[in-house]
Parts: C-alpha cells; structure tokens; sequence
C-alpha cells in the first residue's frame, strides 16, 4: 500500500475516533455513520488529489469543495442545483440550519435531540477537523502537529458532555493519534529503503526480517516505552488538576460541600461568563417565578457573594457548609425596629442553566428544595453537593423584604470590629487614586449612608460613566484603575469599584452576583434571562444588615431608600428598571432618540419581545455568510498567488535534488539546472526557444537580458555542462553548481527594471508549465488505471509464493 494512502487511512481513523467523544451529547448515535461516509470522501479526494495535483494548496482547495459538496447534498439535497451544487437557497438553508443548531444547543439539554441543526454542526465540525487532521499528517507530513485538532475535538465533547466523554472516548482517540504517528514514522523509514531487522531467529513466515537479534530492535522498544510513558502522563496529569469552573451559567460552579454535615465552599469565581451572558444576541431564559412581593422592580436574585479581595480578583472566602435548616437564621444586623414583609415565591430553573448555588432573593428565610443542598451561613447561600445543580429544579423560598429608612441607615450603629476588620480589606497594591476618588465624591457627607449614596450617584450618574459589555472585563486594582480613568465599563466594574472604594472608606462592602428582576409575562409570571446576569454592591449597616446598591447605570432599579425625598413606604414612586434588563410591572416606554447604540442593542431603551424572540431589526449575520465570506477572502487572497508559489518550489525541487550518484542522476540534475535557468529568463521576459542549441541559448539570454560578466560566465559553464550530457559519449563530471543558477537569476533581476522583477516574481511566466505538468499526470494517470485493469497483473497479485520464493 502506498504510504500516502496508509497515512489518509490513519488520519482518517484517528479522525473517527476522536468524534466518538461527540456521542454522548445527542441521544442516537446514527448521525456518526453519515459523519463517517462524509470523512471517507473528503479523504478520498484528498488521496486522489495527491496523486495527481502537484501543488498542496489544489490539494486542499478540492478537499474542501468536496465537503461542501457533500455538506451540501445531505442536509440541503432539495435546494441545492442538481441536489449536490451549492446554490443561493442551499447556502441560505445551511445557514438557517446552523442558526437553529445554535438554538437548539441553548434549548435542550444534554443528550440533546439529534435535530437537523444539531446533526449539521457536528457532521460540519468532525469535516472540519478531518480536514486538518489531513491536512497536516498527509499533505504536509507533520503528523505530531495533527494532534492538536484532535486534542480540540476531545476538549470540546469533554466540556460540553460535563464529563460524559469519559477515559474510552480519550483512550480511543489517544490509540488513533498514536498509529497516525507510527503511520508517519513508517512512511519516512521506508525512503530509505527495505528496513532490515537483523538475522530471523525463526526461518521463514511473518517473523522473518522483523524479530531480529535484541540490539537491533532497542530502538523500537524504546519508541515504545516513550509512547506508553506519554499516554500515561497525559492520562494521570488531568486527573490530578483541579477542575476548572465554567462561570455563571456552568453546572459545576464550585465545589460544594461534603455530606454529614460538614464540608467547605471553595473559591469560585462565577464572574467568568457574566460579560458573555451580558452579550448574547437573544436573551434566552433561564428560570421563572412567581412572588407576592408588592415591589417586583427590587426582586433580585442573588447566587453568592464575593468578599474577598486580594488585588488581582474578587472571590468568596472559603466558609464551612451546614445541613439546609427548616427555617434559615435572622440576617446578620438586622434590627426589629426596621420594616419587614415576608413574601413567598416559586422558582422554575430552565433545564439548560447549571449551577452549583441555588439562586435566591435575598435574605431568604426558608428554602423547600429537593436534591442534595447545603447551607453556607455567612453568604446564606445553598451550594449544591456530590455534582448537584439547578437544572430543571422547581423550588419554594419565603424571604424577607427589608425597606429600611433614610433616617434609619444615616442613624445605624458602628458595626462590630470584626466584620469591620474582614470588609474593609484592601490590598497594598490598590492605586491610591481609589481611595483618593472615594474622599473627593464623598466631601461633605456627614455619615457611611451618605457617603454610600453619593458614590452611588457618582457611577450611576453625575461621574460621567457610560455603560458598556464590550469593555475588557476585569475585577482587579489595574482593572478599577483603568475604569475609574476611562469612565466605561459594565456591571462588574461598577460594582467592584464602589466595593472597594467604600471599603477605603471604612464602610464593610461585599459584591453579589445573580440575577435582575426579570421581565413580567402576560400571565403574571417573570421571566429571567441571560442578559439579565448581573453584579451589584452590597454595603454594611449595623440594625439593617447587608444592603443593596445600585451604582450601574440603565440596570436594574434604584433602591427607594437611597432616593431623595421619597419615603420606603410607597414604592410605587420608586425608580423601576428599564425594560429589557430588569422587570417592570407597566408597559414598556418606548426607545428615545439619546438612547446609546450598546442599550438600545440590549433591548434596554423600549418594549422588548417576548424572552428568547430574536430582535427582527438586528438579526445578525448569518453563520453561512460569514463562513462564505471567509472562504471567498481567503481564495481572493491565494489564487494570485498560486503562480509564485508554485514556482518556488519548483525552483527548491530542481536545485535541492541531490539524491543518486549514477551518470544518469548526475545527468538529470544538470537538466533540472538548465531548465530553471531557462525558466527563470522566461519569467524575466525572454521566451525559450526550442530549436537553438544550449550555447546559443545562453548567448541569446546574455543578449537579451543584458546579463554581467559573472552572470554571462556562470550561463556559459551550464550550456558547456548541458552540450556534455546531451552530445558527448561520456558527460564525465558534467554538472552545474546551484550557485551558478542563481548568479543567472540575480543577473536577470539586476537588469530588469522594477515592474519586470516584480512581474517575474508574483507572475512568473514559466508557470504555465503546471498546466502541462496536469495534463501529462491527467494522461499518466489514465495509462496507470488501465495498466492496473489488466488481468495478468492481478493475477501475477493473487498467485500464491512457493516454496523456494519465501
């Protein structure tokens, strides 16, 4: 079998078996069957494109072709020209199948149903790294680096299936890159010619040649202990790393305590996918309630709180974790003198969102929840335990609804030296401007309250800040230092700003991150969205207890006991949300012309659709036309340069052959010679001309293309070499150096003026030869197939070897 062919086959197989780490995504596996035939023509045209295209970029410009052509007929036979030719309508029933795919995988869970959606991203995405992995184990020989589209392909089915893709999928694929690397390693031993493995310590049959004496076969064992020493390490190291945690909306968001009663919540940081969540184009839902809270515009939902801050982020402190009581403990601070309404709540978690903290309005009372929950104290919060999350949870919480006075937070108490002494740290690398910002907003109030208020008013409004998601995210010092210089940023920057400014204030401050209110539904139920994610500062007040801020502009709703000149009891006058980032019991207002370009892509400015409708002004680009604005660049971009690039190496192939030390070898290579010198004063203007003979070439070229003397000399020594080969009954040394082709080459360029060189470089007319070079591998080609038909071959193939011939 030819090596090429037996490297398609292993990259073909390698390829197979890393997509079997897809199947526990879906529920029926059938999809890699047809994954499997799609692969098996890419690889073929690959295979054949080998044998008769010269150039590697043809090579992987008809792979390529090939899987759209077969993308095409298998998921849109019935639009596409011929049911195989990719079409207008084909192209754009593709893209509506990407753009459902992407849908479903937010929609459904894991396994998710084979839709035709879902069924075109993973066929698409195994061509796609088939196509790389050929790409570079066969066409370009580096089988090692075609590991990594495999290691990609595992990731991805790793993280997605949450696990699911277990040691066997890895084993597998694993096996399958190690025989692609034995394949190659066969291949380049095989140049060299007949691998011999010493004497046969049996005599005849398969041993024979292979099972040599043990010195010679030291260095396939040692090859082997390698390999095994490799997949071990690979295998081990994972195992003994930390996990790493998806963010806000992954189901593994920390490690939840141990059972009995005990155990610990780890450091999480669920910052990492709130600005993503922030930017999706469709705000798909996550959870929905219903509450009897009398102020929807205020109904948070906290997942946890971030309290320490060690310069570089903002992170939980690590706290131990109790049983989930009947009834959850009195807050921290809170006072009997202050109003309290206890109102209940039913929560109905989508069954796409995963967490690890169950998310609750806070400070919550009492929790009916099933599964394996456990209470964290300090945060009231509930952690999952033993790989519990929200998915598809339904649950009940009463909470309490604190409405504290102006009068009553400006009034509150010192606040005990240890809670004061834990939130009020801040690192020595926090820039001083933080806490000199902080003393200029707050010059003239009188007391924390009021010093929280206007820090608040600062951000939200009078600092001159703008609200903006595509700002780089970030929690710490650098990060408050660049926002409090640029004034742009989100809901995190907000947050941990005033956090830690308040906390140079001597004011307790902690951040919490979940969700905003939501958006009401016809039927009296909220609806809670991605980009409804959110973080906001909680700030410390003796006989109140943690209280929210608000310093986000255009998010969520201003706390009424903040609010000049407006009593906590009559909500109604309170600050509701903006439609579209929190709820709002009234009808949305409509968009204003000064609303910001980034709110109103938010639905931020007027009435937004229903939860997970698509904006109909701003549908966004499709993922086919991006895909086919991609690949119309990148031919833009290589066809003119297939000329030169094809001309180089032919070039290296002429001067670099140095194999053989026969007369005819030697014959051979001062041909090559010739020919590209020849070429070269073709590509430079000066157009061979078959019936002269080498010297009168050479002196024509000297003439024409006004060549030095050095350059003259070095032309006349290879016609001098080529009239030997061809007329003398023994060439001899006959040969001609590469640095003679290139002085003719540089004499060339010398002469010619700037848009000649630059002709003969990007253009070059010798080029022309590839095409001649197509037909004669076309017409090759044709005589081989028919020679391979002939039926004394095969049988010559299929006779069976005597005795004396083994």
């Amino acid at each position: 079998m030819n090596g090429l062919v037996r490297l398609a086959l292993c990259a073909f197989a390698a390829t197979l078996a890393a997509a079997g780490a897809l199947l526990p995504l879906v529920e029926t596996s059938t999809w890699i069957v047809q994954a499997a035939v799609l692969l098996a023509f890419q690889s073929g045209a690959g295979a054949l494109a080998r044998r008769m295209l010269p150039h590697r970029v043809l090579t992987v410009s008809l792979q390529v072709l090939v899987t759209l052509l077969t993308l095409t007929a298998a998921f849109a036979g019935e639009q596409a020209l011929f049911g195989v030719l990719p079409g207008p309508q084909a192209l754009q029933h593709l893209a509506d199948l990407l753009t459902a795919g992407a849908d479903d995988v937010g929609r459904y869970a894991i396994p998710a149903p084979a839709t035709d959606g879902i069924r075109l991203m993973l066929i698409g995405g195994v061509l796609l790294i088939g196509l790389a992995v050929d790409v570079l184990a066969v066409t370009c020989r580096a089988a090692a680096a075609a590991g990594l589209p495999l290691l990609a392909l595992y990731s991805v089915a790793a993280g997605l299936s949450d696990g699911g893709a277990g040691w066997l999928w890895f084993l597998l694929a694993a096996c399958g890159y190690l025989v692609l690397l034995l394949a190659e390693g066969r291949d380049r031993l095989s140049r060299w010619g007949r691998v011999f493995g010493g004497v046969s310590r049996t005599s005849g049959g398969l041993a024979a040649g292979l099972e040599g004496s043990g010195r010679v076969s030291a260095s396939v064992r040692t090859g082997r202990r390698i390999g095994a020493v490799a997949l071990g390490i690979a295998i081990a190291v994972p195992a003994a790393l930390p996990a790493l945690d998806g963010g806000l909306l992954d189901g593994t968001g920390g490690g939840a305590g141990k059972g009995g009663g005990g155990g610990t919540i780890s450091a999480v940081n669920p910052l990492v996918s709130l600005q993503n969540n922030l930017n999706q184009p469709e705000n798909r839902e996550v959870m929905t309630y219903r509450t009897t809270s009398g102020s929807p515009q205020d109904f948070y939902l906290r997942i946890l709180a971030l309290d320490q801050f060690d310069g570089s982020e903002w992170r939980p402190s690590t706290r131990r974790l109790r049983d989930v009581p009947d009834r959850l403990p009195q807050p921290a601070g809170l006072g009997q003198d202050v109003s309290v309404t206890e109102v209940r709540t039913n929560i109905s978690a989508s069954r796409s969102y995963q967490q690890t903290y169950l998310p609750l309005p806070y400070p919550a009372s009492e929790v009916d929840v099933e599964g394996r929950w456990r209470y964290e104290p300090e945060g009231r919060t509930l952690v999952g335990d033993n790989g519990q999350t929200t998915r598809g949870v339904r649950y009940g919480v009463s909470s309490l609804v604190v409405e504290p006075t102006a009068e009553q937070l400006a009034g509150a108490m010192a606040p005990r030296s240890d809670l004061v002494r834990e939130y009020t740290q801040v690192p020595p690398s926090l820039p001083a401007v933080v806490g000199r910002t902080a003393e200029q907003v707050t010059r003239g109030a009188s007391n924390d309250y009021e010093r929280a208020v206007k820090l608040q008013d600062w951000f939200a409004s009078e600092g001159g800040f703008r609200y903006d998601t595509t700002v780089a995210s970030g929690t710490g010092t650098a990060a408050i230092e660049r926002f409090l210089k640029d004034k742009e940023g989100f809901c995190v920057h907000f947050s941990f700003s005033m956090a830690a400014m308040a906390r140079t204030l001597g004011i307790p401050a902690r951040v919490a991150v979940g969700f905003t209110p939501g958006t009401v539904q016809a039927d009296g139920s909220v609806s809670v969205g991605l980009r409804d994610a959110h973080a906001w500062p909680e700030l410390y007040f003796e006989g109140v207890g943690w209280t929210r801020f608000e310093p986000t502009p255009s998010r969520g709703s201003t706390p009424s006991y903040t609010l000049p000149d407006v009593p906590s009891t009559d909500p109604s006058d309170t600050a509701l949300p903006e439609d579209g980032a929190s709820a709002a019991p009234t009808a949305a207002p409509s968009a204003t012309e000064s609303c910001p370009v980034q709110m109103r892509r938010q639905g931020e400015c007027g009435a937004s659709a229903a939860p997970g409708a698509a904006d109909s002004s701003d549908p966004g680009t499709p993922v086919g036309s991006i895909a086919l604005w991609v690949l119309g660049s990148l031919v833009v971009l290589v066809l003119p340069l297939l000329p030169m690039l094809g001309r180089i190496r032919v070039r290296r192939r002429r001067l670099g052959s140095s194999g053989g030390r026969t007369p005819a070898d030697a014959a051979a290579r001062v041909m090559a010679a010739w020919r590209e010198i020849t070429d070269s004063a073709w590509d430079h203007g000066i157009a061979p001309d078959e019936s002269q003979t080498p010297r009168r070439t050479a002196a024509r070229v000297v003439r024409l293309g006004g060549l030095p003397g050095t350059a003259a000399a070095a032309i006349h020594r290879a016609a001098g070499a080529v009239e030997r080969v061809l007329y003398a009954p023994e060439p001899g040394s006959a040969s001609v150096s590469p640095e003679d082709v290139r002085a003719v080459r540089e004499g060339l360029r010398a002469s010619a003026g700037r848009w000649g060189r630059l002709r003969a470089t990007v253009a070059p007319r010798s080029a022309v030869r590839v095409v001649w070079a197509l037909a004669d591998r076309r017409a090759e080609l044709g005589r081989r197939w028919s020679a391979r038909a002939g039926r004394d071959r095969w049988a010559a193939r299929l006779r069976r070897p005597t005795r004396q011939q083994s």
